[in-house]
């Protein structure tokens, strides 16, 4: 039996020491313990922990953690080049705009026929990208021939984050695919939007964020930030003062005032939810499609002595006009998941300079934490969650192409702003 006084609520040291002693105590006592091994107790101690305090904090085990940082710090160095095979030649069928290769003369549709003078010919796709791998900073020599003339170029390999934005022009339109906030998203976006800016007669953007769970914060504010002159882009409250924090951005719209189209789903979740609610609190882009996740809770990263991660929740997000979007998620203007015959309604609507979606979108920005559960499920309902389809997209370019319709949907979105709310979590 082992008996310890209960540390008073605020004595982290004393509580730690405790749970540590218990611990020790177990494990000398029980053969069932020993045999789970020292992962599997931790495992199942934070497991239990965490079920308790919210829905994202979580345990990660060494070797799941390793493979998450290599992931997250851009894995293994490399050209930042990706090969394909096209008549019997090997080709590069895109340079990823955070490696190496970007900056240099390599292009999409180049053969590639030989790397450090080891010529490609016979050779597989995947045998020739490992010859393009190598330890950071090593050089590699890429031969390439385009319009029958060979020329080589010499770059230094680099761990490169994978690409999360993604461009296509679609008439006078340009569609921004973002897959995902790492930690070159912001500087990705910044380079497409400067290209997009230079398409003759662009009349607008469109930034797709269907089927993005997020990812880091800071690179959703920044990004925002590059299509927004100034303003608040999103509040963070926590228990711990130092998470209270007002995110503002100013003097960046490097689209000079272009009409944006947000697309979202019901799988576009955090830092996804953070951009689109901005740009539509600051009445600075329509977001078309349906309710999405709700994840307005933002985790930090502790690492652990045996290589493990703690990711746990550090605060919770308010939007621009102080409503929360753990929950309640973004409400869009334009609602594309109550089928065709009711989108095709609301469009004739808004083209008379009517927004259907002030039925839900204005409930939505007056909620304030704590919500009631049963306003969160009425106001989700009016537009419930879905996978985005080819109607989104219509619906998009309706809009761009109808100036009074992407007018009247703006118009949604309550004219007052709320001011920053106070205290903790």
């Amino acid at each position: 039996m082992l008996a310890l006084p209960v540390p008073a609520p605020d004595d982290v040291p004393e509580w730690s020491a405790a749970i540590t002693r218990i611990l020790d105590v177990a494990w000398h006592h029980s053969p069932a313990m020993r045999n789970t091994g020292q992962d599997g107790v931790l495992q199942g101690f934070f497991d239990e922990l965490f079920n308790h305090l919210d829905p994202y904090s979580r345990y990660i085990p060494p070797g799941a953690a390793v493979s998450d940082r290599s992931i997250r710090t851009g894995g293994e160095a490399t050209a930042g080049l990706t090969l394909g095979m096209d008549h019997h030649a090997i080709r590069i069928t895109a340079v990823n705009a955070n490696g190496p290769a970007w900056p240099t003369s390599l292009a999409a549709g180049q053969i590639v026929r030989a790397v450090n003078g080891r010529s490609t010919e016979s050779h597989t796709v995947d045998t020739v990208t490992s010859w393009l791998n190598g330890p950071g900073g090593s050089l590699v020599r890429i031969t390439v021939e385009a319009k029958g003339r060979q020329t080589t170029v010499t770059l230094h390999r680099a761990s490169t984050p994978p690409e999360t934005v993604f461009a296509y022009t679609s008439g006078k339109h340009v569609v921004l695919h973002i897959t995902a906030f790492s930690a070159n998203t912001a500087e990705e976006m910044s380079q497409y939007l400067d290209e997009a800016m230079n398409v003759p007669g662009i009349s607008g953007l469109i930034l797709d964020l269907r089927g993005n769970r997020g990812g880091v914060l800071q690179q959703a504010v920044t990004t925002s930030a590059l299509m927004l002159d100034h303003g608040v882009a999103a509040i963070t409250q926590g228990r711990d003062p130092q998470a209270n924090h007002v995110w503002a951005v100013q003097g960046g719209d490097m689209t000079s005032g272009l009409p944006i189209i947000v697309l979202v789903d019901g799988r576009t979740a955090s830092a996804a939810e953070i951009l689109a609610a901005a740009l539509s609190d600051q009445k600075r882009g329509v977001v078309i499609g349906s309710a999405t996740l709700g994840k307005g809770l933002v985790q930090t990263i502790g690492q652990m002595p045996n290589g493990a991660e703690l990711f746990v929740t550090w605060s919770r997000v308010l939007a621009p006009l102080g409503w929360p979007l753990q929950g309640l998620g973004v409400m869009p203007q334009v609602c594309t998941s109550r089928g065709e015959s009711e989108l095709e309604r609301q469009l004739q609507n808004l083209a008379e300079g009517t927004a259907d979606s002030a039925q839900w979108v204005v409930p939505a920005r007056q909620v304030r934490s704590p919500a009631d559960l049963s306003r969160i499920l009425a106001i989700r309902k009016a537009c419930p969650a879905a996978i985005g389809t080819d109607s989104d997209l219509d619906a998009a370019h309706s809009l761009l192409d109808n100036p009074e319709e992407y007018r009247a949907a703006l118009s949604a979105i309550p004219e007052e702003d709320a001011s920053p709310p106070n205290g903790g979590g």
